[in-house]
């Protein structure tokens, strides 16, 4: 009896496997026939918006200096509203986080994408025609309703259209683009005023508009409300002429029908609803959590240190390394792999935020104990430095790295996976939440990152940042599941623990 059960078994596992094997041969021999070409211009014409969000996150670092010193009394900024004009944006992102997840399941991806470029374009208009603060406000906060928008439905809108061979490095330009707006707005801060620097800024969001006119809904989406024509037709836009859809449509028409019914709350009962979305909200936690504002908020004064006179410059240099090691994260994605880029980046951050508790503890001690300063004031002066210049270096080495490994992993695989791990009915209501959660711990930690400092000393705020790094790193080997190279139907399949489509 128990041979005759295990030979039973055995031939079950050998014909699962030959139902896999089958199906990935299927699934190459159809994504040896498709054509990417326009699946890569639409992903160009979907990256404009987070090249918008780019720019407004960007912009407020080198409008700020100008609008503390302007000579209008009606718009100059004083400290407290200086940072108020900085962090406000978080506050319309999270609300444009809500707003985006309503939107992409009542009119679609395609057209909440164009819509959203709308109050990043009225917003910077309403700053470049500010008479007073509380109108840079308000466009402040326009255009951060425009980037929580942005943020959810872009990723949604990349992982719908690409296939699982290239939509690790597409759904990575999102974060691509994002660090290329920041650089972007810190490049004409060195060249032009606020307002033209405010005009310029305007201009990816309303070519944005132009282009998706051009682009389809994703067939995800079509294939979802039941149009099955509309979605065959988008097929064959982003797969090409010699691809045979058929196969692709008739894969997320299971899968569709399988989920029935649209979105409800009490599906958060269900693991392939309540899972992935666990995964998702404690991604952008620990991304907020990483210390990433903290390291960007030093970023001048640590320059000044190391005796970078040129703090503008410096700041675009900042922008380059995470540009330059975002687009190797986006080239290695569908090669290396989510989780292991993850780890990595964990690793790094985790490294440099304690070696920036090592920087922070050291400098105090020194100032709290003169002979040790003394010394180093002795040292430093027979070879012509001044205090601290090594100390200086030791903290501009940590922020190389704290850039390099954020921007490798936990820069752009939180929106990645996010777009990747929820099933089609729930994709507006997670990524809504995920969303929510993100800037809302963006705008948590900017507010409260003074009063930490105060509370726990420097040191100890970066040591707890490389604490929830560590943690970050338990979690993604633990937790995450590795999507590389599947489709969404069988990542959904995963977490409802059934064998994938």
């Amino acid at each position: 009896m128990d041979i005759q059960s295990e030979r039973t078994r055995l031939l079950d596992a050998e014909a699962s496997d030959d139902d896999l094997t089958g199906l990935l041969s299927e699934q190459d021999a159809y994504l040896s026939k498709v054509k990417n070409k326009k699946l890569y211009l639409a992903t160009f014409a979907s990256v404009l918006g987070p090249m918008s969000f780019g720019f407004v996150l960007g912009y407020s670092s080198p409008a700020i200096p100008e609008l503390t010193k302007i000579a209008d009394p009606r718009l100059r900024l004083d400290q407290v509203q200086a940072s108020w004009f900085g962090s406000i944006v978080t506050v319309g992102a999270a609300v444009g986080g809500l707003l985006g997840g309503w939107m992409v399941e009542k009119i679609g991806r395609k057209l909440s994408l164009m819509f959203c470029s709308l109050p990043f374009v009225f917003g910077f208009t309403v700053i470049i025609a500010a008479q007073n603060i509380w109108m840079l406000y308000v466009g402040r906060i326009l255009t951060g309703l425009a980037s929580g928008v942005t943020s959810l439905v872009v990723p949604l809108y990349i992982s719908e259209m690409a296939h699982e061979r290239v939509r690790g490095t597409l759904g990575s330009c999102v974060q691509l683009m994002v660090v290329l707006g920041i650089m972007g707005a810190y490049l004409g801060g060195l060249f032009m005023d606020w307002r033209w620097l405010a005009i310029c800024s305007s201009i990816p969001p309303t070519l944005m508009m132009v282009c998706m006119c051009f682009m389809p809904e994703t067939p995800r989406f079509l294939l979802s409300k039941g149009k099955r024509h509309e979605a065959e037709e988008a097929l064959r836009f982003l797969r090409g002429p010699d691809a045979p859809i058929e196969w692709e449509r008739s894969r997320i028409e299971n899968a569709c029908d399988e989920q029935g019914s649209s979105f409800q709350m009490s599906d958060l009962k269900d693991p392939g609803v309540y899972k992935p979305l666990v995964i998702g909200i404690m991604l952008m936690i620990f991304q907020q959590m990483s210390g990433i504002n903290a390291i960007m908020f030093y970023a001048e004064t640590i320059f000044e240190e190391a005796h970078f006179k040129e703090s503008d410059l410096a700041s675009v240099i900042v922008g380059l390394i995470q540009v330059v090691f975002t687009a190797v994260a986006a080239l290695i994605m569908d090669k290396a792999g989510r989780k292991v880029l993850l780890i990595i980046s964990g690793v790094a951050m985790a490294i440099s935020t304690t070696a920036f508790g090592v920087y922070f503890y050291m400098i105090t001690k020194m100032h709290k104990n003169p002979s040790l300063s003394f010394m180093m004031l002795d040292v430093q002066s027979k070879v012509g430095e001044e205090p601290h210049t090594d100390l200086a270096w030791l903290a501009l080495a940590s922020m190389g790295v704290f850039i390099t490994g954020f921007a490798l992993g936990w820069g752009p695989i939180p929106w990645l996976v996010m777009s990747e791990i929820f099933p089609v009915k729930a994709r507006g209501f997670a990524s809504a939440v995920c969303v929510l959660t993100n800037w809302s711990m963006a705008f948590i930690i900017t507010k409260t990152f003074q009063d930490m400092m105060s509370a726990i000393t420097s040191a100890g705020t970066f040591w707890l940042f490389a604490c929830v790094c560590t943690l970050s790193i338990i979690f993604t080997m633990v937790s995450i599941p590795e999507t590389k190279g599947k489709t969404l139907e069988q990542i959904e399949a995963t977490f409802r623990g059934t064998s994938g489509p």
